[in-house]
């Protein structure tokens, strides 16, 4: 990989550590000390960027497409292509890493295809591919949640509403998993590529009620290589962070005293819960780049042009110049969907899919505890995601529940 030379001699955060994604919150408080709102910091070794981490600034830049575009065109042709995080940062016709015109025609086509999702009919549908889920394994009494009931409902619900069916649903998941891990990137991405191509060639020939089919039907006329792309953000802007946010939730409710024994008696919602997981612990902590064409100075700090710039929900929606945290149940002024012309267009649909199967498993399973102390969780590292290694429990053995 290129190593770059920075403007000034600094002392770079490093996101992709263990230690940083054992207890990141401390490293945003002590980035906050030494820096205020811009932090120098390295995405891998000698990769680096500048992330924002005050609320108010990351809102402004979300808000500013014409100094911070998110196309890295320029940027990338610095980088290694063996780069393991480019599929993750790297250029793709897609609307999450274009600018202007470009972004404008796919981002219509997206929440064009979206928009037509019923939300009722996604939730029944989620509701049976969780009982599902749950019937596997209600009889042991212990699971790895993550792995036995939150990958397979998350990427079981994405799928039929993309019309991908078991075959292809596998391979895309399981490279899309590797390609936010940065595990033999390449090859995975070059994998999850085909997998959508034969989607793409499947709908041709079967067109359904689908996203897919949509897009293919949609009037901006997406070329083949273009429709591959928006089912790439489709898919990994729902499996990787929906999965966390699941996780990351159940994970809340499990060990925090305010949610623990409340949400199960009916005293506060699964919802609520979300949002405080959303706040707090957003699936995609850092992220929604963007690559100033020119230097920018903002009170003094200059970033570079052609160099990331990374927002940090996670650091943003924790800004001590939002006040109290205590007094923020209930609110959603988090950033965990983004905001501004980049902000995520499947918001509604992902929090139907994450509330309906956490109402699932709350409902089935009403004395889930840890398997392990809390202190034993732990997360995988990655300068972009918050992610579990597993999420080991416990619960009563149940009957199997109907699944229609």
């Amino acid at each position: 990989m290129t190593t770059y030379t920075t403007p000034r001699p600094v002392q770079r955060y490093a996101l992709y550590t263990e230690e940083f994604a054992a207890d990141p919150h401390r490293a945003y408080r002590r980035m906050r000390d030494d820096w205020g709102q811009l932090v120098p910091v390295d995405l891998l070794p000698g990769l680096p960027a500048t992330l924002v981490i005050g609320h108010a600034l990351a809102v402004e830049i979300l808000h500013d497409p014409v100094r911070f575009p998110a196309d890295p065109r320029s940027w990338q042709r610095g980088v290694d292509p063996a780069c393991p995080i480019l599929p993750m940062v790297g250029y793709r016709a897609n609307a999450l890493r274009s600018a202007g015109r470009e972004h404008a025609r796919y981002r219509a086509s997206n929440k064009d295809a979206i928009d037509q999702v019923s939300l009722h009919h996604l939730a029944c549908s989620v509701a049976r591919i969780a009982r599902k889920a749950i019937n596997r394994f209600a009889h042991t009494g212990e699971v790895d949640l993550l792995a036995a009931f939150v990958k397979p409902v998350v990427l079981n619900s994405i799928s039929e509403e993309m019309g991908a069916p078991p075959e292809l649903a596998r391979p895309i998941g399981e490279s899309m998993a590797k390609v936010f891990e940065g595990i033999d990137a390449a090859a995975a991405n070059a994998l999850l590529m085909r997998s959508l191509n034969d989607l793409i060639e499947l709908k041709r020939s079967r067109p359904g009620p689908d996203i897919t089919s949509r897009l293919l039907r949609h009037h901006t006329r997406l070329t083949s290589e273009e429709l591959a792309e928006q089912c790439v953000t489709l898919f990994g802007a729902g499996y990787e962070p929906l999965k966390n946010l699941i996780a990351n939730t159940q994970l809340r409710m499990l060990t925090d005293q305010q949610f623990g024994g409340t949400v199960a008696s009916g005293m506060l919602t699964v919802r609520e819960a979300m949002d405080e997981a959303l706040f707090t612990d957003p699936p995609m902590a850092n992220y929604c780049l963007s690559y100033p064409p020119a230097p920018v100075n903002i009170n003094g700090y200059v970033l570079p042009a052609h160099e990331p710039v990374v927002i940090s929900m996670a650091a943003a929606n924790n800004d001590p110049a939002l006040g109290d945290p205590k007094l923020r149940l209930g609110s959603r002024a988090h950033l965990a969907f983004s905001a501004g012309p980049h902000a995520c267009p499947a918001q509604d649909a992902s929090l139907v899919i994450a509330r309906t199967a956490l109402d699932e498993l709350m409902d089935a399973l009403t004395d889930l505890h840890l398997a392990v102390p809390a202190n034993a969780i732990r997360w995988r590292p990655g300068p972009f995601h918050r992610a579990l290694h597993s999420l080991p429990v416990r619960f009563t053995p149940i009957a199997l529940l109907p699944e229609h």
